[in-house]
């Protein structure tokens, strides 16, 4: 170093990498230095941020004007920042400054007054002054590379290169050499990527050349001599690229899954929890009891009479309780809770606690710690509120405790309870579980993406029996999928009735469209398998299974789940259009015409044009509504049914009083009788219908009446899809409601499948029942279309399809068929319908009608009739005579 004379260098001249010795020690002898001893790492200073602390970057040659005192009672500090070697009585000599050795800290930044590190050492004599780029401490667990632009030295090489910086980022520092101490936990150090060195737990701090580098004696050895001249450095810059390295792209997630709680419900709405299964402290009357405090019960028109909507208390206080009997032991996870159903008052609660029990007698409340855990109860009677508790809880009972309530209501909800059973064998109820169907089937609830996927799946499955088509759009753009199943799928065939289902005109309303995904599934599997019912079906009916005829309001009930979606969310379309009151009312046009006596010569009795303000653009029509109808229009249907929730019946047309002003009467069709037939087929194959230990679900008793009805009898219904078709079209349609709970839980799917095979199934081979034919003409044997098949005694007719072929629906019986068509001759026959499952033919071959023509001559004659010939001598004769006259 210039300026410093030559005796104080040789005086601290110590072996390469060994720590510098006191001036006072007597020098090493000459030969490789013995290992050094171990040495502890620097000791870092803590800074509160859980990282240590370091001199700041570029602060230039450490100790330079620096003034370092010791604190009273230590060590005297090296002057002018120099720090101590560990060991050392004393200051070192004036004007000498020493540099830190790798793995070490450096002295405290300019201005601060501290004593050196425990643990640092001396540099070598003759290094020289630090790089102004100091190394800074090294937060645990970071990890050190050479910063962009440096070079990367191996083990054993010489001092940095010129111009480059040997200091750590700032906020970093060295790990010690090994050797000298132990790195810190977690911390190692990198080479640039494509180096081919492998990382080391070594300091990025260079080390000092080797005497291979130096070409000689290491410079300040003891008896070293005078310097040999360096050889040439070949500068190496490692310049370290910047990888950016893409993230592997995460599969595209699909549409979220409603986020279903872990245990399934008991089965409050869904009625498999019993009555005898719920109790209560007190209840105002009869109508609201224990046994109406289920999850979207629905209460009756009337005010106070036995089916209401909810449990109410019979006293205001906070001792009141609903109690759940779950008649084994079952893992507790959440309770729901709406407010009472009426449309007389607003009662709900807004808080409640739970209290569980094994015996009745002993209970104990949910807690969370030390306290009871009081839930958040409703803010509206409608909307359903989750509250999962803090911890499981295995128990048998459980009761909601309500705390406080609407202030200007009073006690009274509607529950459902999450649990999952538990394994018992002490008990001794016996816990009916619900009997595993036979058909593997994709048992789960289907959005858009997934329901496509599944259509797409069963006509890869079955290409030679399936087709699926779209028929429209929603109002926000998702397609109204069709499954097509037939022998010949995209063909209509002379002879072969088609058939319907359509299920999701109301959004929240799923298990229909479950089961027509299940029903697709389930034909194309037993068509392979050669099942010989369904392989007939399939072969002699032409099929098309509409899932969702509202997508949109499907999409916003699955967001929701089967159990917060509640009792109207996602009914209407995205614009808030019943489509079940949005088909055009032809049904007040046809009762217009029979008051007046206009039908059916005058007004027809049946395809009953759509009026015109209902095909104007500014109509209030939604595009499902406008699709279902051009489909309608486009497939000669025979037979439908549309499958709705939310109660257990099947009704049938009319849906809309003939009396305008009454909400409930008897409407029957002209085919009543058929119709009676077609909703009992339903009814009586249906388990769940059928079942005589079922209860109510909401306020009607529909087994008294076998479990069908009028539908203008139970609610009147204006604009239903029903009437539209059977006026409008030869379709017959009826509805069914299929279950209590419009949206099951996903669990509840498999025995609903198994409630309603053998309906759905039974149900489309009704459409073979009555009478078909084609209508011919007599001359050229070709099929007349939209000829008129009249039914004597039945004042609704059916028109022939565009081949003349044609299906009649008739109950078993005799009766006189008679097939008219413009330019032809009617003609009657009589058909027999038997008992048996199968159609009658009854076919027609119509002759043309000999009319004149405008001439006066018939078809085919060149003869002038007589009249026409008298009439032309009286025009003669006439003109004769005025032409006498005026001559």
């Amino acid at each position: 170093m210039p300026g410093l004379p030559l005796a104080l260098l040789l005086l601290l001249v110590v072996p390469g990498g060994a720590r510098a010795a006191h001036p006072r020690s007597t020098p090493r002898p000459r030969g490789p230095p013995p290992p050094p001893p171990p040495a502890q790492p620097a000791r870092p200073t803590a800074t509160g941020m859980g990282t240590a602390t370091g001199p700041p970057t570029g602060t230039g040659h450490p100790g330079r004007g620096i003034a370092t005192a010791p604190p009273k009672g230590s060590r005297a500090a090296s002057p002018k920042g120099i720090p101590t070697p560990p060991g050392s009585n004393g200051p070192s000599p004036k004007g000498i400054t020493t540099r830190s050795p790798k793995g070490t800290a450096t002295g405290p930044p300019k201005g601060t007054e501290a004593a050196p590190p425990k643990g640092t050492t001396t540099p070598l004599k003759g290094t020289g002054p630090p790089p102004k780029a100091t190394p800074a401490a090294h937060s645990k667990g970071t990890r050190v590379a050479p910063s962009k632009g440096t070079t990367t030295p191996t083990k054993g090489t010489g001092a940095p290169l010129k111009g480059t910086a040997t200091g750590h980022p700032k906020g970093t520092g060295a790990a010690p050499e090994k050797g000298i101490g132990r790195p810190p936990k977690g911390i190692t150090t990198e080479p640039p990527k494509g180096t081919g060195a492998s990382p080391s737990p070594v300091s990025a701090t260079p080390a000092s050349p080797g005497p291979s580098e130096r070409g000689g004696v290491q410079e300040g050895s003891p008896g070293g001599k005078a310097p040999v001249p360096r050889k040439k450095v070949v500068r190496v810059k490692v310049v370290r690229k910047k990888v950016v390295r893409k993230r592997p792209k995460a599969p595209a997630k699909e549409a979220a899954s409603p986020q279903e709680p872990g245990c399934p419900p008991l089965g409050l709405e869904s009625l498999r929890v019993l009555d005898s299964q719920l109790r209560a402290s007190s209840h105002k009357r009869y109508g609201l009891g224990a046994h109406r405090g289920r999850l979207n019960i629905q209460s009756g028109l009337y005010d106070g009479d036995f089916y209401d909507g909810g449990w109410c208390a019979g006293q205001e206080d906070t001792e009141q309780w609903l109690e759940v009997d779950a008649r084994r032991l079952t893992n507790f996870t959440g309770i729901i809770t709406q407010g009472l159903n009426s449309i007389w008052t607003y009662d709900w609660v807004t808080s409640y606690k739970v209290q569980v029990s094994n015996d009745t007698h002993t209970w104990h409340p949910c807690r969370n710690g030390t306290q009871d855990v009081v839930f958040p109860g409703n803010k509206d009677p409608e909307t359903p509120v989750l509250n999962l508790l803090p911890t499981p809880v295995v128990a048998r009972y459980l009761r909601i405790n309500p705390q406080s309530w609407f202030q200007n209501g009073t006690i009274c909800l509607r529950a459902e309870v999450l649990g999952c059973p538990m394994p018992d064998p002490n008990n001794i109820y016996t816990w009916h579980s619900q009997p595993l169907p036979t058909d593997k089937l994709d048992f789960r609830h289907h959005d858009y993406k997934e329901m496509r996927k599944l259509m797409k799946r069963v006509n890869t499955e079955c290409p030679d029996i399936t087709r699926v088509y779209s028929i429209g759009k929603s109002y926000l753009g998702l397609k109204l999928y069709v499954m097509e199943i037939s022998d010949n799928p995209g063909q209509h065939e002379v002879g072969e009735p088609e058939f319907r289902y359509v299920a999701g005109m109301h959004g929240n309303e799923v298990l229909g469209r479950e089961l027509l995904l299940n029903l697709m599934e389930y034909l194309c599997r037993e068509f392979r398998l050669g099942n010989p019912r369904v392989v007939q079906l399939v072969t002699e009916t032409r099929i098309h299974l509409l899932p969702s005829m509202n997508p949109d309001g499907y999409e916003t009930a699955y967001k929701l789940g089967s159990e917060l979606s509640g009792w109207a969310m996602g009914r209407w379309t995205y614009e808030g259009i019943d489509l079940n009151h949005n088909f055009a009312d032809l049904n007040t046009a046809l009762w217009d015409a029979e008051d007046n006596d206009l039908v059916p010569h005058e007004f027809p009795n049946h395809y009953i044009p759509i009026p015109e303000y209902y095909t104007f653009a500014n109509a209030t029509v939604a595009p499902e509504t406008r699709a279902v109808i051009d489909w309608m229009q486009r497939y000669p249907f025979v037979l439908s049914a549309n499958l709705h929730g939310g109660e257990l019946v099947v009704t049938y047309p009319f849906d809309m009083t003939r009396t305008y002003w009454k909400a409930q009467e008897l409407t029957p069709t002209a085919d009543d009788g058929v119709f009676r037939w077609l909703a009992t087929v339903y009814a009586t194959s249906n388990l769940a219908m059928a079942s005589e230990e079922r209860r109510l679900c909401h306020y009607d008793d529909f087994m008294r009446f076998g479990n069908i009805i009028n539908g203008a009898n139970w609610h009147t219904v204006p604009g239903s899809m029903n009437d539209f078709s059977y006026l409008h079209t030869n379709c017959f349609e009826i509805t069914v409601e299929l279950s209590c709970d419009k949206f099951p839980h996903v669990s509840e799917l498999p025995s609903e499948w198994e409630n309603n095979r053998e309906s759905l199934l039974l149900y489309m081979e009704q459409v073979h029942r009555g009478i078909k034919g084609v209508v011919q003409d007599s001359d050229t044997g070709q099929g007349i279309a939209n000829a008129v098949i009249s039914v004597d005694g039945i004042n609704h007719d059916v028109r022939t399809a565009f081949d003349g072929d044609y299906w009649r629906l008739l109950n078993p019986g005799d009766y006189e068929v008679t097939a008219k068509a413009e330019g032809y001759e009617a003609a009657t026959r009589p058909c027999h319908v038997s008992y048996e499952n199968v159609p009658t033919l009854c076919s027609f071959r119509l002759a043309r009608v000999r009319r004149q023509r405008t001439r006066g001559r018939l078809p085919g004659d060149n003869r002038v009739p007589p009249d026409l010939l008298l009439r032309l001598r009286r025009q003669r004769l006439q003109r004769l005579r005025a032409h006498r006259r005026a001559s």
